[in-house]
């Protein structure tokens, strides 16, 4: 998360050429370059606890973070980042390692500058339909605290909390952490503070939006990198909360 008033973000689409602005790809809701990231199945739903003694994560391949979106050249001692994912029919599970040698936490209102503290980002669109997902729930971006709260905006333009929708704990060994995050999957139907949302229910074959990225702080009042799992070509790398097409495919095998 970056920009936040649209009034900025025209601005910079008026500056920036369409071609760096706009996916170009055969899909042509998604950019050119996306990862295809396969996700094994479950059988049976995952303790979500940061140790990943569970079998299956032994079965999901990994997949690194080395995109840096944001921020100056870091060392691999400063951070480095992959992730894995398995499935249930219920639930996506997530399994992260990140070697961070700082840990930050000092916004302590979780709706205010919840990106400028160490935080996992999870990107996901339910239906991979790309495009737009600023105000609207087409696509979800969980900001995961180090105290494992769950932000996005809502559709009232607002940070809320969809904590609801994900279980996430971590643990340290040293300076690496290993981050669990189970979460439930909801279509572009979603509404915000209605009670009667539906859960999807999640089969082999699906094919979902997914990026993840860090936001790593080391003691500044603003986070001093931002490394994601996608390319994201032209400025403006910080527009994934905002575009679904930067997104890669999670398929989901059995």
């Amino acid at each position: 998360m970056g920009i936040t008033d649209p009034k900025q973000w025209l601005t910079l689409a008026i500056m920036l050429p369409l071609a760096m602005i706009l996916p170009a790809h055969s899909d042509s809701n998604h950019y050119e370059g996306r990862t295809n990231y396969q996700a094994p199945q479950a059988p049976q739903a995952l303790v979500v606890d940061g140790v990943a003694d569970e079998a299956i994560w032994q079965k999901a391949a990994w997949q690194v973070l080395d995109q840096r979106w944001l921020g100056p050249e870091y060392t691999k001692e400063d951070f480095q980042g992959r992730y894995k994912i398995v499935w249930t029919q219920n639930k996506i599970y997530l399994l992260g390692e990140f070697v961070d040698d700082i840990l930050i936490d000092t916004h302590r209102d979780p709706l205010t500058q919840y990106w400028d503290d160490d935080t996992l980002e999870i990107f996901l669109d339910e239906d991979y339909s790309g495009g737009d997902h600023q105000y609207n729930h087409n696509a979800f971006t969980y900001h995961l605290s180090l105290d494992n709260q769950a932000i996005d905006i809502g559709t009232d333009k607002k940070p809320r909390s969809y904590s609801d929708h994900v279980e996430s704990r971590w643990q340290q060994h040293n300076n690496t952490i290993l981050w669990e995050v189970s979460i439930d999957v909801y279509t572009d139907a979603y509404r915000d503070d209605a009670s009667d949302n539906q859960r999807v229910s999640l089969s082999a074959g699906k094919v979902m939006g997914l990026m993840v990225a860090y936001c790593d702080n080391d003691g500044s009042e603003l986070r001093e990198n931002f490394v994601g799992s996608e390319f994201v070509p032209g400025e403006g790398k910080d527009r994934g909360w905002i575009d679904a097409g930067l997104f890669g495919a999670l398929t989901l095998v059995e």
